[in-house]
């Protein structure tokens, strides 16, 4: 059926999830950690699923793993079409290969931590819904704690007023066409990022922050995961 006119038609979204990590500082893979007797890749999982702005979803894994990941999103009723890839030692490496896999009809690409399994589908949709091309957009949180700048030996050079200071989260989108070219780009020069949107900001290209919340967050120590599970106990989420 097409759309009445005048009807605004949303733009298709392919999510890439990276759980390609070797979680060195958790001491196992820590897409496969259990927070309420379900692997943490999975509550991503159904976080995208379940968003409305989301059509398809690719996730990058550790090579081998592709059977495992297929399993699960089997076993736990993903209904959205996903294809796995194999990742690569970096994680810029893990997201040109997903950004690779996904549609060509996609015209956003949401970049998203596997690892953050706690991001919930209001959240993603608001961060595709504030795509304005040529900018992209992330959630994000002011930070909470003053923030200084040191230099050798720790010695601090500065303070930056904290009011001007977000932590970016996941997912970050972008206009998928920019994108692909722009990360071909940096594969080619040999410039690899730790966060997404720096690519868009080397480009001169704008980013609109929009706000996440303190829930949504990375799994990197044990901490973290004990922190998870309280979260998810206190939404009453179950699968």
């Amino acid at each position: 059926m097409k759309p009445e006119e005048g009807t605004e038609v949303a733009p298709v979204c392919c999510a890439v999830l990276v759980a390609a990590g070797n979680s060195v500082r958790m001491g196992e893979p820590k897409q496969f950690m259990k927070l309420l007797g379900v692997p943490a890749i999975v509550w991503t999982l159904r976080a995208f699923d379940r968003a409305r702005s989301v059509s398809s979803l690719v996730l990058a894994v550790r090579p081998g793993e592709e059977g495992e990941m297929a399993r699960l999103a089997r076993e736990y009723g993903v209904q959205k079409p996903v294809s796995f890839v194999p990742g690569g030692e970096e994680r810029q490496v893990s997201v040109w290969k997903g950004v690779q896999a996904a549609p060509e009809e996609a015209e956003l690409i949401a970049v998203h931590d596997g690892a953050r399994p706690l991001v919930t589908p209001e959240e993603i949709d608001r961060a595709v819904g504030a795509v304005r091309p040529p900018a992209a957009a992330a959630l994000a949180v002011p930070v909470k704690d003053t923030i200084k700048i040191v230099g050798e030996g720790g010695l601090v050079l500065s303070t930056p007023p904290r009011e001007s200071l977000w932590a970016v989260q996941t997912p970050q989108v972008f206009p998928a066409a920019r994108y692909r070219r722009e990360l071909a780009l940096a594969m080619e020069e040999g410039r690899l990022y730790t966060d997404d949107c720096q690519l868009w900001e080397h480009a001169g290209l704008p980013v609109q922050l929009c706000r996440g919340s303190y829930e949504n967050l990375k799994l990197t120590t044990r901490e973290d995961a004990v922190t998870a599970e309280s979260l998810l106990r206190e939404r009453g989420q179950r699968l």
